[in-house]
């Protein structure tokens, strides 16, 4: 891996599934080189997977299989600027539907636990508005919603 800085999301032994399912779903994303276990140790075996480097939306990652100590939570999270409400719903449901869980203002986990926020431009937009009324709408809305509908979004800042 070329890049400097790395992001390492510890995984109990799916990070080859996890950044699988991440090349298969988002654009500019690849699964790279897969670190084997040469030889048995305490917690597996010779061939295990131990580390996936992978990439998402062009952002490097290393997927490290350390077991069950460690769970992703909010702390955490991918947000992707989607252009429109078919990517929007796309990259929501691709996550939600395999195996994720909804939350709300747009955020949602993968099956892995890892939080995702699936932020339409639009949605940035509204909620940036230079009129502080439109943009309270915009948010009140926003605050109502799981996944982001931008249709709402957009007729809550006309008002």
């Amino acid at each position: 891996m070329a890049s400097k800085n790395t992001i390492c999301l510890w995984y109990d032994g799916t990070a080859l599934e996890a950044a699988t399912f991440y090349a298969e779903t988002f654009p500019d994303s690849a699964v790279g080189a897969i670190l084997r276990a040469p030889g048995d140790y305490p917690a597996g075996r010779q061939g295990d997977v131990l580390t996936v480097e992978f990439t998402v939306m062009g952002i490097p990652c290393l997927g490290l299989n350390g077991g069950p100590e460690f769970k992703h939570d909010e702390a955490f999270s991918f947000q992707v600027a989607t252009d429109d409400q078919a990517e929007t719903d796309r990259l929501w449901n691709a996550i939600v539907g395999n195996g994720g869980q909804e939350s709300a203002c747009g955020w949602c986990k993968d099956k892995w636990g890892l939080s995702w926020q699936i932020t339409p431009r639009a949605l940035t937009a509204a909620i940036t508005d230079p009129d502080p009324a439109a943009a309270k709408r915009a948010f009140d809305a926003m605050m109502e919603m799981g996944k982001i509908d931008i249709a709402t979004i957009e007729a809550a800042r006309r008002g």
